[in-house]
């Protein structure tokens, strides 16, 4: 099926971050533009007011009112739909042509130069800081974010440079779904295992990291964070970054005051000082490396690159501060991984060491709580008071064994409980801790708006 002949998209799973900016990708081209999605977010009330059809039941005696045809639909797939889902079951039965997201993405991503960005985590801020370099570049630029990027309220960016098209996008190692991509400039942040549901081991998601470098065009150029120790075969060049001077694309004279961040520059021998970061945490300095490298090479200049980062004002949900005041400050980030968990604990412990830490965690899946208890039990430990939520189980069935309580077992001094959502909402309004991190990638950001106004 040619695109050009599509007249109806129909999404299984459309309030998904990837899904979503697909979605309005072909509204945008007008295709007709339908879904469903478990449970209503602001995510999915957005794609309304935008005029996409979402309904929330599993229900194929709706998608026969509708009358599709076969011929002129396409239906995307999240592989965070079940197996048994009725409405999936119906496409198939019916001989619709059904793709998975990455498949959609990597067809849509042949008509333009593309940038991926790849990392166990750090790829969304990152992936996001290059398109925002790129857009307000001489270069401009389309990309399919895995966030939604402050300075633009959208995980879609559409650019209006016909003559050089570059497309930005987050090169998603879930699913193997970033092996669809072919980048010519690439960036590699992080390998950490994760994900071992799919992989089954770290080995496992190391090689499929390989191999998605392997797939850089020719004549490309790959960027990996230095200490990877990984040793990828492409047709391009392949260069290192990272706060350490070994590498070929380095920050270094970093300046950290408060939620001021700055540094210079050393790229390939040529030094760009005076850079300010729009936003703080010293892992960011490391993602802004990153982004500034491809950046770089694909031909920004360095007084673009300059105002870039100084514009830049993140992801919802990265970092993101909720409250900022003199006696309360708020963050909200999207952390659920251990590594990712100490990034943001060790910055904010930087930034605030006279403030007293208060951290509500809710770890998401119960296969990643598992098999990372002990990195969650460390790192967690971190927090002067730990508040946690139970497991959000996502795609999953429980675990026997497997719960909240048992990363608290695990910690040295029990410095934390385990509370309610609800619970959580009112000891915040009450005792307006003086510095708190919600933290999480289920649905404990539905918290953050009942907190804000709590304490306002």
């Amino acid at each position: 099926m040619k695109f050009e002949n599509i007249k109806t998209v129909y999404f299984l799973g459309i309030g998904g971050i990837g899904m979503s900016a697909i979605a309005r990708y072909f509204n945008h081209a007008g295709k007709k533009v339908m879904g469903y999605d478990k449970t209503p977010t602001p995510l999915t009330q957005a794609l309304v007011a935008e005029g996409i059809d979402v309904h929330f039941e599993d229900k194929p005696e709706w998608l026969e009112s509708l009358q599709l045809q076969a011929a002129e639909t396409l239906v995307v797939l999240t592989p965070a739909i079940p197996k048994d889902h009725k409405e999936w079951a119906w496409f198939i039965h019916q001989g619709f042509q059904i793709l998975k997201r990455s498949q959609v993405l990597g067809i849509l991503s042949e008509s333009f130069t593309t940038a991926g960005v790849a990392g166990t985590h750090g790829k969304t801020t990152t992936s996001t800081m290059v398109a925002h370099l790129l857009k307000q570049s001489h270069l401009d630029c389309s990309a399919f974010l895995g966030g939604i990027s402050v300075n633009y309220s959208s995980n879609l960016l559409l650019g209006k440079n016909s003559a050089n098209p570059l497309l930005v996008v987050e090169a998603d190692e879930f699913d193997r779904s970033f092996l669809t991509l072919h980048p010519f400039v690439s960036l590699i942040t992080s390998t950490d295992a994760d994900h071992l549901d799919i992989y089954g081991e770290h080995d496992a998601l190391k090689a499929s990291f390989l191999e998605y470098a392997s797939r850089l065009k020719e004549g490309g150029t790959l960027y990996v964070k230095h200490g990877l120790n990984l040793q990828p075969q492409t047709k391009g060049k392949v260069f290192t970054y990272g706060l350490n001077s070994e590498a070929q694309v380095f920050a270094f004279n970093i300046r950290i005051e408060g939620d001021l961040h700055q540094f210079d520059l050393n790229f390939h021998g040529e030094i760009i000082s005076g850079i300010e970061l729009g936003i703080p945490g010293l892992h960011n300095i490391e993602n802004a490396v990153g982004a500034s490298a491809l950046a770089l090479t694909l031909g920004v200049s360095h007084e673009e690159l300059k105002q870039g980062l100084a514009s830049f004002r993140g992801v919802k949900r990265r970092f993101e501060y909720i409250v900022k005041r003199q006696d309360c400050i708020v963050i909200d980030d999207y952390a659920h991984h251990p590594e990712e968990l100490r990034a943001i604990l060790g910055s904010v412990k930087r930034m605030y060491p006279n403030r007293k830490l208060t951290a509500a965690f809710q770890p998401h899946l119960f296969t990643r709580t598992r098999d990372f208890a002990d990195g969650f039990a460390e790192v967690l430990a971190m927090a002067d008071e730990l508040h946690l939520l139970e497991i959000y189980p996502a795609r999953e069935l429980p675990i026997a064994g497997v719960s909240s309580q048992m990363l608290l077992d695990r910690m040295p001094v029990q410095k934390g409980k385990i509370t309610g959502k609800q619970e959580l909402v009112d000891y915040v309004c009450s005792s307006r801790p003086e510095l708190l991190l919600i933290l999480g990638a289920g649905d404990i950001d539905a918290l953050v708006e009942p907190i804000k106004l709590g304490l306002a």
